[in-house]
């Protein structure tokens, strides 16, 4: 059973690399970081956030040893790629630049939302405020860029939050824990922690 696991984490893995040399690649047209010569300084930026948002985001599970939560990261972000570029080539949507026919939904704004929903679900809302800011600013861009409207970031969002729905637990740090207790006046504070 284990190599199965290990097997299927392996797949995965090396689905989420694809998936990143797909997109630096500019395999998806508009979707990918090289900038248009009339690009402006938003629109580069929420490129530029697109890619280091969820390489962060992953990272930093692994720097901390959230290996679980990284595993839940990779899931996430496959079905989320998968979900948001499945619907833009079933969906033949114009982009209001009228560039080419991928607006719905607008995969910056997936991929980012993705990474905050995560941050929010498995280490709790004040670390991810930041990630939001960010991920609102993408989104932002895109419309301010003419590649999207507000219909194509706002489903690119739910996109985003609702894969981590599926896969995203409240990280629990084993090693240590904090309890409270009270009755008949008295009150207990511990604190545990494992080696």
């Amino acid at each position: 059973m284990r190599d199965c696991h290990t097997t299927i984490h392996t797949f995965l893995l090396r689905m989420l690399l694809l998936l990143f040399i797909l997109n630096f690649s500019g395999v998806q047209g508009q979707e990918s970081v090289q900038p248009t010569p009339e690009a402006g300084t938003v629109e580069i930026i929420g490129d530029v956030i697109k890619f280091t948002m969820p390489a962060a985001t992953l990272g930093t599970s692994l720097l901390i040893g959230d290996k679980k939560g990284a595993w839940q990261f990779s899931k996430g972000i496959v079905l989320t790629a998968a979900v948001t570029y499945g619907l833009k080539y079933a969906i033949d949507k114009e982009r209001p630049d009228m560039s080419n026919n991928d607006a719905f939904p607008s995969g910056h704004t997936s991929v980012v939302f993705h990474s905050a929903g995560y941050v929010h679900r498995r280490y709790g809302f004040k670390y991810s405020i930041p990630s939001y800011l960010l991920a609102g600013f993408t989104a932002a861009s895109r419309i301010d860029a003419d590649k999207h409207d507000l219909i194509d970031v706002t489903v690119g969002a739910a996109i985003g939050l609702c894969s981590n729905l599926l896969f995203t637990t409240e990280y629990q740090q084993e090693h240590m824990q904090l309890s409270f207790n009270s009755g008949d006046g008295s009150y207990l504070l511990g604190f545990t922690y494992k080696f």
